[in-house]
């Protein structure tokens, strides 16, 4: 049927009206799409030019050093003073953040969960750290991909020491005398996959020896441990067993470095004590949580070697026997895989686990 005039004008004007208003929609939102994009451009320009500029002006507030032990242990002194040097450079207070507990995974958790501004590190046994990725069953995140490698700062031997009561004199004197009355001998450990138990561990298999094993909570039980004559022997690290040693309260028979330390120039190595390729060292760095802008990477790591260089450092090594060491932050994440996939392999061997 044909349209009657007026009514076919009256759609044709509907439908010109209809397509007007599409037409100021689609343009209404292709404009708005773009000022949505444009604002988008400039908020991510602005975000990152904040971004460079709190990199630039790194650090404007303190610094926070997180310990995974109590006051007075290897890693807390380097961490005070090497923070001490630290801070005058970067002129910001470096406040020392002790928490132990759980063989430094706490603190470790800690810090893998902080912002990676830099303004959260972790003064941190590379060894324990290294242990932990095997020994325990879980863990709340990667040992090596959930950190980033700032640096070390130190390697530190660990001494093989007895009750000068006991009748031995040197490594052998001990493996005898372990033979002679086995599992009547007892040893003593800062835990249970602790590197001082490891240690033990490690020459008990070489030597073919049994020993019973005594876990303390730390390095300082295990001292006290020896010189009050609970436990026969023990690897304790050097700055615990220096100032004894020295006194005459323990007789030192060996240290698990390639080479013998300043501190004890006296005692031998264990490779000199006639066990080939017995080396562990304790070595310390700082680490902080993934994805550090890698100009602050930089500077955390050049100012911590030059306080580590700093002659002020020397004698402090010197005093509890550590050696220090400087390292970029590619090498310091190679050495950390390197004593993971080692370190895993002794955990293995010697058949502990914490769940």
């Amino acid at each position: 049927m044909e349209e009657i005039g007026p009514f076919r004008a009256m759609r044709d004007i509907a439908r010109r009206r209809a397509e007007m208003c599409a037409g100021v929609r689609t343009r209404w939102a292709v404009g708005r799409r773009r000022t949505m994009l444009a604002a988008s451009v400039v908020a991510a320009l602005s975000t990152t030019q904040a971004w460079s500029q709190s990199t630039a002006d790194f650090p404007d507030h303190a610094i926070r050093m997180v310990v995974g032990f109590s006051p007075g242990g290897n890693s807390d002194t380097l961490a005070r003073a090497i923070g001490a040097v630290v801070s005058k450079e970067l002129k910001q207070q470096i406040v020392v953040d002790n928490r132990p507990g759980a063989g430094t995974t706490i603190a470790a958790q800690i810090v893998a969960s902080s912002p990676p501004d830099g303004y959260t590190l972790l003064m941190q046994d590379i060894t324990t750290h290294a242990i932990n990725a095997s020994l325990y069953s879980k863990l709340p995140y990667d040992s090596l991909n959930d950190f980033t490698s700032l640096g070390l700062v130190g390697g530190t031997a660990l001494v093989l020491v007895v009750n000068p009561s006991l009748p031995v004199h040197n490594v052998k004197d001990l493996i005898a005398l372990a033979k002679s009355k086995p599992g009547q001998l007892s040893y003593a450990s800062g835990g249970n996959g602790s590197i001082l138990h490891l240690g033990m561990e490690m020459l008990k298999s070489v030597a073919g020896i049994d020993m019973i094993h005594i876990p303390y909570k730390g390095g300082s039980d295990v001292v006290q441990s020896v010189l009050k004559g609970e436990t026969a022997a023990g690897f304790v690290a050097t700055p615990a067993a220096v100032s004894q040693v020295k006194a005459g309260r323990l007789r030192a028979l060996a240290v698990t470095t390639p080479s013998r330390i300043e501190a004890l120039p006296d005692v031998p190595t264990v490779i000199e004590s006639g066990i080939p390729d017995f080396t562990l060292i304790l070595y310390t760095g700082v680490l902080g949580p993934a994805k550090i802008p890698k100009e602050i990477v930089n500077r955390i790591n050049a100012e911590v070697a030059k306080a580590v260089k700093s002659p002020e450092m020397k004698s402090f090594y010197t005093s509890i026997g550590s050696e220090p060491m400087t390292d970029t932050p590619e090498q310091a994440r190679e050495r950390l895989a390197d004593e993971i996939a080692k370190l895993g392999k002794i955990v293995r061997q010697a058949n502990v686990r914490i769940d």
